[in-house]
């Protein structure tokens, strides 16, 4: 099924979703993690010839405990290069009333060729740099979850397939004391091989949505990609057989 909607501005509205932490190269975004209050940002897949920058927009609506919701949203910008390496920043989640550009919190890089993964964290100047190693396994998706094809619709000019995962959380581990219904949705470009738009439901931490934007299929400046000067770089390469830490895999803007 086709739809050729302006279906993004509408999303935005209402919604968003968490993206988790990678340890490694993968063919697409990951897809569901679990219950999360966290808005991370979008996957951006290091892999060569798909050279693009764009905008990021991401929104959460929170509920509070005197019945109000707390709305905030941020404005982040990504790239990736013809080599494959890609930029993700990630900017502070204000407040709908604030004006101006949201306070730059931290800058991923990744160079798949070499397998070094950088965070730029502006506030310190320190470049946390670590080599990452290959992605190994899948995980799976779908274990546990009501899974529905969503069809296709365009959006910013790219076609996108949408699939939504639904799960529910038992009283006992909801923190409710009730069944909690969590709904991720997921509109995947295969020409750009990520997800153009996400959202995640769940009562107990209210709506989210991060959706892309403004998509520019041409080769970013190089500079976009290289440690800016002035930061000092730390290795937090692991040794040999340690797990990654959370936060340095590749693709993710998490911390």
């Amino acid at each position: 099924m086709q739809r050729n909607a302006g279906l993004l501005p509408i999303l935005f509205a209402a919604i968003a979703v968490a993206v988790p932490a990678q340890t490694g190269i993968r063919e697409q975004p990951p897809l569901y993690r679990g219950p999360t209050l966290v808005v991370d940002g979008v996957f951006v897949t290091p892999i060569p010839g798909a050279p693009f920058t764009a905008a990021v927009l991401i929104r959460s609506e929170q509920p509070m405990a005197d019945g109000s919701v707390e709305a905030k949203q941020t404005v982040s910008q990504i790239a990736r290069d013809p080599r494959g390496r890609i930029r993700n920043e990630r900017h502070l989640m204000v407040p709908e009333s604030y004006r101006g550009t949201p306070p730059l919190l931290s800058v991923h890089l990744f160079d798949p060729a070499t397998r070094i993964s950088n965070f730029c964290n502006p506030a310190t100047l320190i470049v946390r740099q670590q080599v990452v190693p290959p992605h190994e396994g899948t995980m799976d998706v779908s274990r546990g979850a009501k899974t529905e094809d969503l069809g296709f619709v365009t959006l910013e000019g790219l076609q996108a397939k949408g699939t939504r995962f639904t799960r529910t959380v038992p009283a006992q581990a909801s923190g409710t004391g009730k069944p909690v219904e969590v709904v991720d949705e997921f509109w995947y470009s295969e020409d750009l091989h990520m997800n153009l738009l996400e959202r995640h439901t769940d009562l107990r931490g209210g709506v989210q949505t991060v959706g892309v934007s403004d998509i520019k299929r041409e080769e970013p400046a190089p500079a976009l990609f290289e440690v800016p000067e002035g930061y000092k770089i730390v290795d937090m390469t692991p040794p040999a057989g340690a797990p990654a830490a959370r936060g340095q895999g590749v693709g993710s803007p998490t911390q």
